[in-house]
């Protein structure tokens, strides 16, 4: 999908980044917005999409709208259109590219060197989508990001089977493997989701979804 196609996500890049610019002079932000739409649209995608930019852009304003606190609001929102603006599914460094997409095109964009940095460092951050407490930035785009895993049933059918598509070059064993490490890891940890209302809200549903495509991973023995 292109800017074209979807105008009223242009118009929502726009509206963010002259927000965030607070009134400073700057380039038009149309173009950047394109670019960045058209990245987003790249064939290697299945789940990384313009669809899942959309759903992390309406988490973020979920959480802002059920009692969200303090921080950023308009750099968390710049940091989600950027996290995945550089996606290959068989690299591993697409989170810090993607940060470094953000601060070129940022800077040219007319944000400061303050703002520059934290939309980076939010966009690393969803590597490990670990903030550290009283991060309220990092906690707003991580529990956004991670919201998918709270879907009723059938769209969490549909992101894993998304995720598969992404990753068709990897071996169907190999792939078990590295999913079930994956969703051993998330559910090892005290809490997936940071702000209140992630917690309340997402936790236990996210938890349930995972284990049961835990169990459809692995054979009887554990194992993957």
């Amino acid at each position: 999908m292109t800017a074209d196609q979807d105008p009223a996500l242009l118009r929502r890049w726009n509206t963010t980044l002259l927000a965030a610019r607070a009134g400073r002079e700057g380039p038009d932000p149309a173009p950047y917005g394109r670019n960045l739409l058209t990245r987003w649209a790249e064939p290697q995608r299945r789940y990384h999409t313009v669809d899942h930019l959309r759903v992390v852009l309406d988490r973020v304003d979920e959480l802002t709208d059920q009692g969200g606190e303090g921080g950023e609001l308009e750099l968390v929102r710049l940091a989600a259109w950027f996290h995945d603006a550089v996606y290959r599914p068989d690299r591993s460094e697409n989170e810090e590219r993607s940060a470094a997409l953000a601060e070129k095109a940022l800077t040219e964009a007319g944000l400061t060197p303050h703002e520059v940095t934290e939309v980076a460092r939010l966009v690393r951050l969803t590597t490990g989508h670990d903030p550290a407490g009283g991060d309220l930035n990092g906690e707003t785009l991580c529990d956004a990001d991670l919201a998918v895993l709270a879907s009723d049933r059938d769209t969490y059918r549909g992101y894993t089977a998304a995720v598969r598509e992404e990753y068709a070059f990897v071996p169907e064993a190999a792939f078990r493997e590295g999913r079930a490490t994956i969703l051993r890891h998330l559910l090892g940890l005290p809490r997936l989701f940071r702000t209140p209302y992630g917690a309340a809200v997402w936790e236990e549903r996210a938890r349930e979804n995972m284990e049961r495509e835990l169990a459809e991973l692995t054979d009887m023995s554990g194992k993957a």
